[in-house]
């Protein structure tokens, strides 16, 4: 995929977000998000837990740029806005109504950093739910 390529070939260490390939499958990628609203609550809660960044994990049709990919945070664990119980994100943006094939990755990335501390959502930070339940799981 040259979005991915692209995206590699700009990341530096101050980059707001990085981009790895899940099993070497272009379709599949783990995207780290490092930087958000640093005013925001979710950045607070994140600063005070010392977790770096927002994993993401985002699937890609076959069909994209004319579908949707399907996108839901790994870690940390995320309560209300637009993240879902299982970590799926709920976003027009990443609906067949809400999809522009002219979107790009780093847009759509971009899109949910903004949205995500706008619903002042917040990590969950009951020591005892952050043990048992800190990641997503991935399958």
């Amino acid at each position: 995929m040259k979005e991915f390529n692209r995206i590699q070939r700009t990341q530096r260490c101050d980059s707001a977000f990085t981009v790895e390939l899940v099993n070497d499958n272009v379709f599949e990628w783990f995207v780290r998000l490092h930087k958000i609203d640093p005013d925001s609550k979710l950045a607070a809660d994140m600063r005070e837990l010392k977790i770096p960044h927002i994993l993401l994990h985002v699937i890609f049709p076959k069909e994209f740029p004319f579908a949707p990919p399907f996108m839901r945070v790994i870690s940390p664990r995320i309560d209300q806005g637009f993240v879902m119980h299982g970590g799926a994100i709920c976003m027009e943006l990443l609906t067949p109504r809400g999809w522009c094939c002219a979107y790009s990755v780093e847009s759509m990335i971009m899109q949910f950093a903004a949205s995500v501390v706008k619903g002042q959502v917040s990590t969950v930070l009951d020591l005892r739910q952050i043990i048992n339940d800190f990641r997503y799981t991935v399958s």
